[in-house]
């Protein structure tokens, strides 16, 4: 079998290998696999994506199988049940923020008519691609993640710096971030118009 160069960071053979090579970069346009995304990136703060990855059964369990408009309707029990479920993080702060989400996210879906609509407005539908990178490295954030996540925060979100949401570009497809000798790089090129930055 041909072996295909990856990026270094998911070479671990197992889960975030898997993650790498089927779901991270690819272009989403499903809210709720945008819901779940962001509900695992603000989660994720101050810990690791792999044990994100290792507990996304139980984030689905405990979170309507990412239906947000189930989320947006929990209340104070559900946090209570949550924080019992074995494996969540017992963050009721969190519980509390992907609920709040939740609900921020639904009033988003309906003035757009749906989240993903909104979100990919800011580069009018483009995946970016920053040459730079190559050389300078990917960074934390940028002036999209930036503006994305002023924005959402104005809306109601928590959770949801420009690090966390430059994750969730970076994981939607909206920009590729993959090593360009990776053999993702291409094959994500090819799902979406393509924004070149300086």
């Amino acid at each position: 079998m041909e072996k295909r160069e990856k990026c270094g960071w998911c070479r671990d053979g197992d889960i975030l290998e898997a993650y790498h090579d089927a779901e991270w970069g690819a272009p989403v346009h499903d809210d709720r696999k945008h819901f779940e995304f962001l509900l695992m990136e603000s989660m994720q703060c101050g810990l690791n994506w792999l044990m994100m990855l290792k507990k996304r059964a139980v984030f689905a369990r405990c979170f309507a199988n990412f239906d947000f408009e189930r989320v947006a309707a929990f209340d104070e029990e559900d946090v209570l049940r949550i924080l019992e479920e074995p494996g969540m993080i017992r963050s009721a702060s969190k519980i509390r923020a992907v609920i709040g989400n939740a609900r921020c996210f639904s009033h988003i879906a309906q003035e757009f008519g749906t989240f993903d609509r909104y979100l990919w407005g800011f580069t009018e539908g483009k995946m970016r691609v920053y040459p730079a990178h190559r050389l300078e490295g990917v960074p934390a954030r940028n002036e999209l993640s930036d503006a994305i996540s002023k924005d959402l925060k104005r809306r109601g979100f928590k959770y949801m710096g420009s690090i966390t949401v430059y994750s969730h570009l970076q994981a939607c497809g909206m920009i590729n971030d993959h090593d360009p000798a990776c053999f993702r790089y291409a094959e994500i090129m090819r799902e979406q118009p393509v924004q070149w930055m300086d």
